[in-house]
């Protein structure tokens, strides 16, 4: 499913962070071995049926590595 987010992501909350985080040991061997942190947050997409909505994503991001793997999780 292709998707363009034309609202910037807002209401970002932390979910995991370091050894909270399930995927750590293939965040690091992949990326780098960082302070990760999974968050979540929500944004407004259009699809490519020029249908919009407000989804849930979630994402890893590390101080100076940024947004890695960005998941759309569900409609609201």
């Amino acid at each position: 499913m292709n998707f363009e987010i034309i609202k910037d992501i807002t209401n970002i909350e932390i979910i995991a962070v370091g050894n909270s985080i399930r995927e750590l040991e293939r965040l690091r061997k992949t990326y780098g071995s960082r302070r990760w942190r999974k968050l979540k947050g929500f944004a407004t997409i259009s699809l490519d049926d020029r249908s919009i909505y407000e989804t849930e994503f979630h994402w890893y991001e590390a101080h100076g590595i940024g947004k890695k793997e960005i998941k759309m999780k569900r409609f609201l």
